[in-house]
């Protein structure tokens, strides 16, 4: 069994549901310590995270990734125990497989064998792994990047290992995020009898006309590769549940995904002059998962381009699309990040799976990018 098949193997077998780290962080960084890597145990909360580097001068490369998982669901579910990993016909079955346990041990392997090879490397080259990327996201990255920027930690480049690839490993290269916001919106009315509107005041009624507003407005045509902001409305609740009862309050969950037109504070005054303009009484309550980011072409961009399509034969397809990742916290602090990692097809689905030919190629595709930025020429 190959170095990285075993890792993943093992790490699967911690049952890290979020945000439980379940020991894996434990694991990997023993193994870095004895690559002589040094290794910073951050947890807030019930949140750990691990932070290690190697070298000390020059530009910083992060490769940055998660070690918990979402729940696999009804274990009957499953062809097999989701937390016993299993290969069958050239396929890794396991929750994490793809997302992103394969990449973290891919992640491990590659800086292992970079330092390995290379123990006076310029620059520094460091890990970063969470156990709150599929749950808050609260003490995880978010909370790590306040500390970073707290102490003035330098961050040039960011590679993260999600599950980026489409049908093939590197035919996708993830440049960028939209932002992502969340508004709960409550609009009160009067509730009353049905039989008499008059003595009453209906908020569905009255909502109606804004919720249609904001769901037909254009917020814009695209910026570069990203795809124009939308706003879904994912629950709407009212009423008593009774159908003789006018309801005297409206509950709304919506969410806007945003390119770099927009950021948070802009949109929500946006939002509240629409509601406002329809007479309303209102409150909204958001949630700001995180602005958009974009990286512009540079080296990181034409380095993991050429990298990608060296193994995949052709030129990676250059995207901002999908959700969120945690590389939202990490480019305010003037880091460059990009996403490479297996394919998508599975992940957080019952059989969650990575082909094998895959996970033993992504610590060679992670050691070129690693050698590509910070050994060659002009690195710093």
């Amino acid at each position: 069994m190959s170095d990285v098949l075993q890792l993943t193997c093992d790490l699967i077998s911690r049952m890290s549901v979020t945000p439980d780290d379940a020991g894996c962080q434990a694991l990997i960084a023993e193994r870095l310590q004895a690559a002589g890597f040094t290794c910073e145990h951050l947890r807030y909360g019930a949140v750990d995270n691990l932070w290690a580097t190697h070298g000390t001068e020059g530009p910083t490369l992060v490769l940055l990734g998660h070690t918990d998982v979402v729940p696999p669901g009804p274990r009957e579910a499953w062809s097999s125990d989701p937390f016993v990993p299993e290969v069958r016909d050239g396929v890794l079955y396991g929750r994490g497989a793809a997302d992103m346990k394969g990449s973290v041990a891919a992640f491990v392997v590659a800086a292992e064998a970079f330092v390995a090879v290379h123990p006076e490397h310029p620059g520094r080259l460091a890990l970063l792994l969470t156990s709150d990327e599929e749950g808050d996201a609260i003490d995880g990255v978010r909370r790590v990047a306040r500390t970073f920027a707290e102490r003035e930690e330098r961050l040039d480049w960011c590679v993260t290992g999600e599950p980026s690839s489409t049908a093939v490993l590197g035919d996708l290269l993830r440049v960028g995020r939209r932002g992502s916001l969340t508004g709960s919106l409550v609009v009160r009315g009067i509730q009353g009898h049905v039989a008499y509107p008059d003595k009453a005041r209906n908020p569905v009624h009255e909502a109606a006309p804004a919720l249609a507003e904001l769901v037909a407005r254009q917020w814009d045509s695209g910026y570069e590769t990203f795809p124009p902001t939308s706003l879904q409305i994912s629950n709407i609740e009212a009423g008593t549940g009774a159908s003789n009862v006018i309801p005297g309050e409206l509950r709304v969950l919506f969410n806007l995904r945003y390119n770099p037109h927009w950021d948070a504070v802009r949109l929500e005054q946006e939002c509240e002059r629409m509601l406002r303009s329809h007479g309303l009484d209102f409150r909204v309550d958001w949630h700001r998962s995180g602005e958009p980011f974009h990286t512009p072409e540079g080296k990181l961009r034409s380095v993991a381009r050429e990298v990608l399509a060296a193994h995949a034969g052709k030129a990676p397809e250059e995207s901002t699309g999908g959700g969120t990742s945690d590389a939202r916290f990490i480019a305010p602090l003037g880091a460059q990040c990009i996403e490479v990692g297996p394919v998508n097809a599975s992940i957080h689905q019952v059989d969650e799976h990575v082909r094998l030919a895959d996970l033993e190629a992504l610590p060679g595709l992670y050691l070129t990018l690693i050698e590509r930025l910070l050994l060659s020429d002009g690195a710093a």
